[in-house]
């Protein structure tokens, strides 16, 4: 039988060895994420037979047969894929009982683009037999938009060796933004892509948000909450503010109740990847908000919602700055997670901000600030090396390594300070 991925089109991602020391540590690796981003690829990539439950061939047998055998469509030579397991939920207790009954890894590849709701139907966990991985957009690294010159993981043990990088335009890092790193738009005339990521949003409204729990939910509304997000991308608003700026800028009416059941729904579909506050009680006493920084799966739904493009980004800065922001986050979680680290953000009770910090399997923890001029450099820097000194007065443990991710700067380099410089264009894992 013929794959899904077709190996001479494959293009490489940061993931795949994540996925091979999963799958030689588990019976069955669960690949989870937003649709369109890449699972199903990566799962073929790596499986030696497949199972497609959404296959609509013979009026879905595929999925019929599941619901009638989940244990025999567990058949077939190992790694077996099995896309979409959540359109029949019983398939988790087939597998994770197969693993069991075998005693042996990497037997399965589980892909998921929601998280069903109702898990009672699921009689155990499957902790110890299935791994998760979470998959997100391509990076710039992965769609060939970085040079890769500086490894994040090398950066964040303090080695780094100075470089040209290259410019970059204001232009260039809008049309990244608005283009995403949706995987099939990465070859797309910035155009076409716009039009995907528009598409993008209707249909998981649409049908994705009615499918999941089985019920009609108010795709208007859904809508109006999607654009407040979006209104307020790389921001700890919440979810009270939210219902406020929907009343006042779309003239819309969410209750608070529904707010938090729609975020609940987009969640499981993928659509967010908010990030969490970092915990400071080990690093100082000062009292840390716990306020989640709010991020869409890809910063080019935030620019559909608003009906962003490359120039209207231009045209007002503020926007652009929350935009790249959230693009340099995904690279960042992206790259981080490869090797084992963490990514947070940190906004204490002072109202001091670092925009991203990078926890250490040791411990350790990395402060990065991030800016899309090069002019915002000079007080990046002083703003981290302020919040570490507080920090380290205050008893706490100090960051070891500080640096600024920028959009507009040509060389990757260490100030005098300390503080190293990067462009996200030269940033791989």
């Amino acid at each position: 039988m013929a794959k899904i991925a077709d190996i001479k089109k494959y293009r490489a991602r940061i993931m795949d060895k994540q996925v091979e020391r999963y799958l030689a540590s588990f019976g069955a690796v669960c690949i989870e994420g937003p649709k369109w981003c890449g699972k199903t690829w990566i799962s073929s990539y790596h499986a030696n037979s497949e199972f497609l439950i959404a296959d609509p061939t013979y009026h879905f047998q595929n999925r019929r047969l599941a619901e009638l055998a989940p244990a025999m469509i567990l058949e077939g030579e190992t790694p077996r894929l099995i896309d979409e397991w959540q359109e029949v939920e019983e398939i988790w207790d087939a597998v994770r009982y197969e693993v069991d009954r075998r005693s042996e890894k990497g037997q399965f590849i589980l892909t998921g683009s929601s998280t069903p709701k109702r898990k009672e139907l699921r009689v155990h966990s499957g902790a110890g037999r299935i791994g998760r991985l979470r998959m997100r957009t391509m990076s710039l690294f992965e769609s060939g938009d970085s040079s890769g010159c500086i490894s994040l993981e090398d950066l964040c043990e303090g080695r780094m060796t100075p470089a040209l990088t290259g410019e970059t335009s204001l232009q260039n890092l809008a049309c990244l933004i608005v283009r995403g790193g949706f995987p099939g738009a990465i070859d797309m005339p910035i155009e076409n892509a716009m039009m995907i990521s528009h598409s993008y949003i209707d249909t998981i409204l649409s049908e994705d948000t009615q499918k999941i729990d089985g019920i009609k939910y108010d795709t208007g509304k859904m809508k109006l909450l999607l654009r407040s997000l979006a209104r307020n991308e790389s921001t700890t608003v919440s979810k009270k503010t939210l219902e406020k700026d929907i009343r006042e800028t779309d003239d819309g009416n969410v209750d608070y109740d529904t707010v938090n059941n729609y975020l609940d729904v987009f969640q499981r579909l993928f659509l967010l990847d908010n990030l969490k506050p970092f915990s400071s009680n080990i690093r100082s006493s000062a009292r840390v908000k716990t306020a989640e920084k709010r991020h869409f799966c890809d910063p080019s739904l935030a620019c559909a919602l608003l009906n962003l493009t490359p120039e209207k980004l231009i045209n007002d800065l503020e926007t652009f700055g929350f935009m790249f922001e959230a693009l340099c986050e995904r690279d960042i979680r992206i790259y981080a997670e490869s090797f084992g680290a963490e990514v947070f953000h940190y906004q204490d009770y002072s109202n001091r901000e670092i925009d991203t910090v990078v926890e250490l399997k040791d411990g350790r923890w990395c402060a990065f600030e991030i800016k899309l001029g090069a002019k915002q450099i000079d007080s990046a820097a002083e703003n981290l090396i302020s919040i570490r000194d507080s920090i380290v007065m205050k008893g706490g443990k100090a960051p070891s390594v500080m640096a600024v991710i920028c959009g507009m700067s040509n060389a990757a380099y260490q100030r005098k300070d300390g503080v190293f410089v990067v462009p996200i264009t030269a940033l791989k894992n």
